[in-house]
């Protein structure tokens, strides 16, 4: 047992520390009395007034024992139970509880546009094809409202995000009078609803609250100047990023990328910013920074007074008082809105009604389309009319708000993943993870950089601890790896500034396409087609070598192949499988030459040591079987 001695002008009393309920503490008190004040009390029926001392006693000892236990069970992740810390501690882990889900779907967005004759062929008349913009809303038939998340450009079409073109109607004449154009973009429930909030002097970390329920997300703030305030995770994070359409205005150098990469990533100083909270009764709480001034956070000189804050007796004890954060921060953490109206858009909905079948997303809302201004008024608007929608997969993933247990599991993984790149798998996530906007990445390989030997006694390459070298590959229109552009090569270098690691420095770098052949041979059981078991076994192989199945550095396992030739019904034996490079741009391969000969050991083809990856690029042509028969 744990026990104390206090010293007394008479003797030591041992103090027992372990007893936690009133009982205990009861028990403990009359035998404290018993012992050390034998003659002064000695009546402890219940009857006695001096028991209710000692029972009021053991009553606060309880009560303040269960404070103390409450208060350090609450500031644990795992062990809260009131909303308010644990909310609290969820922000303090990086993770903002939901107040509602949204249930979301895949849209199919369709338009008509006229046909026109281009060199005696029917073709589409893209000057008609029009821009649904982003945050236009369409309902469906149970009265759910949905908003796109990206841009419908009916007039753009690549690998990642095709137009879907089709003849509707022809002509008395039997010439294509009008086509269908149609595109998928994602689609979450929601719908857009506003709060203004007049301020007036400015007041450090000003918080204003929303009133509007099941809120999702917040759009914008605007005050009446028009200045708009920008949302980061935090206030202390005074840039972000934003996705630019890939003009001639915006970037002359990259524009010429732009059908391959729509958008570009910039970043973007915010020096109005703001964070956004849930309290525990589900309202969205607002804050703002503490700034008073129209300049950055940088720009704004930090107070000289605080410099050497603490400095009595002159300059000899700086080395003691001196504090270097003053010169980096001013501590302004964005501007704070004064003297104006701030106007809050937002989205509110989700919930399981969101959760609507298949097919019923079928009524435009509110939609904010694009056009080219000169063509024929008349015709544009009955373009304009044509634009339809429907959902061929049901909505899901619409709920209700964070339960207490989603909080602490989901605040624990927030705290884990930490939205940093460290490992090489972080990297390869997070390139594979950049929005198609801004360029669509296939493959991704990432290695340490080297660098030559400082000795001289030791001559050759080392590992470089502070670079990396990050290999990718994308896809053309027809789906075969290529190069990234530059665009899309900014875009990433931009993206993952957000994510490393600040000692990290990532070389973006293209990875070899080493194309190649495949011919096979194999006898076939009686009775079996010959023809039949042929056109199987090449069925197989194409789906085998697949590019989205295959990464940069796979090698190509050559026993695996036969596996799987002989594996097809009616295959008696696989005779031979011979791989073999193609190459020459000329005739619509990659470049690189590669010895698959000197590259093959114990039926292994392996890649090469720079980073390369095997493609069979024309499926249909690069593999050739035959069937012996004796």
């Amino acid at each position: 047992m744990a026990y104390s001695k206090v010293s007394n002008k008479t003797q030591d009393k041992d103090i027992k520390y372990l007893s936690k309920d009133y009982n205990s503490f009861k028990n403990q008190l009359i035998e404290f009395a018993q012992t050390y004040f034998p003659n002064n009390f000695n009546d402890f029926s219940e009857g006695n007034p001096g028991m209710m001392f000692l029972e009021m006693a053991a009553y606060v000892g309880d009560v303040l024992s269960f404070y103390t236990d409450t208060q350090l069970r609450e500031s644990f992740l795992t062990l809260a139970q009131t909303n308010e810390n644990l909310y609290n501690l969820a922000y303090t882990m990086g993770y903002r509880p939901k107040v509602t889900t949204a249930a979301s779907t895949i849209l199919d967005i369709s338009q008509l546009v006229p046909s026109k004759l281009d060199e005696g062929v029917y073709k589409p008349d893209y000057n008609y094809a029009l821009t649904v913009k982003e945050n236009s809303t369409f309902t469906s038939t149970e009265e759910s409202t949905f908003y796109i998340t990206d841009d419908v450009r009916f007039g753009f079409s690549s690998s990642f995000n095709p137009t879907n073109i089709s003849i509707y109607q022809y002509d008395t004449l039997g010439n294509p009078e009008y086509y269908l154009l149609k595109k998928s973009v994602q689609a979450i429930s929601a719908e857009r609803n506003t709060q203004t909030f007049t301020v007036g002097d400015p007041e450090r970390f000003r918080t204003l609250t929303l009133f509007g329920a099941n809120v999702i997300s917040i759009e914008s703030i605007v005050d009446s100047d028009g200045n708009e305030y920008t949302e980061v995770p935090y206030l202390a994070q005074d840039t972000v990023f934003e996705e630019v359409e890939n003009t001639a205005a915006n970037d002359p150098r990259l524009n010429q990328f732009n059908q391959q990469t729509p958008y570009l990533l910039k970043l973007k100083k915010v020096p109005r910013r703001f964070i956004s909270r849930v309290r525990p009764n589900n309202q969205i709480e607002i804050q703002f920074g503490a700034g008073v001034s129209d300049k950055a956070d940088e720009q704004i000189i930090p107070n000289p007074d605080n410099i050497g804050l603490g400095i009595k007796d002159g300059r000899d004890q700086l080395d003691r008082a001196y504090d270097p954060s003053n010169f980096l921060y001013t501590k302004a953490y964005g501007q704070v809105p004064s003297n104006t109206t701030l106007t809050v858009t937002y989205l509110t909905g989700g919930g399981l009604a969101s959760n609507v079948n298949s097919n019923t997303i079928i009524k435009p809302g509110e939609l904010t389309i694009n056009s080219n201004p000169n063509l024929n008024t008349s015709m544009l608007n009955f373009i304009k009319s044509t634009v339809v929608s429907t959902n061929i997969e049901a909505a899901k993933g619409g709920g209700g708000g964070d339960s207490i247990e989603d909080i602490r599991l989901n605040a624990a993984a927030t705290f884990s993943a930490q939205q940093r790149t460290v490992t090489k798998e972080d990297y390869i996530i997070r390139t594979l993870s950049m929005p198609s906007q801004f360029g669509r990445v296939a493959k991704a390989y990432i290695t340490q950089d080297d660098q030559i030997s400082p000795l001289t006694t030791e001559p050759g390459r080392i590992p470089n601890p502070l670079a990396l070298n990050l290999y990718t590959l994308g896809y053309d229109f027809n789906k075969k790896l290529t190069n990234l552009n530059t665009a899309t090569k900014t875009n990433l270098s931009n993206y993952l500034e957000q994510y490393r690691m600040l000692t990290d420095a990532v070389n973006i770098k293209n990875a070899f396409v080493i194309n190649f052949k495949l011919d096979f041979e194999i006898t076939v059981f009686k009775n079996y087609s010959n023809q039949r078991v042929l056109l199987e076994c090449i069925t197989e192989l194409q789906n085998y070598f697949d590019i989205d199945k295959w990464q940069i550095n796979q090698p190509i396992l050559i026993s695996e192949v036969k596996n799987l030739i002989g594996g097809v019904e009616g295959v008696q034996t696989v005779e031979k499988t011979v791989f073999e490079n193609v190459s020459g741009t000329e005739i619509g391969y990659s470049q690189y030459k590669y010895g698959f000969g000197k590259a093959t050991k114990n039926e292994v083809i392996y890649p090469s040591m720079d980073p390369s990856i095997f493609e069979l690029k024309y499926p249909n042509t690069d593999i050739k079987g035959r069937v012996t028969t004796y």
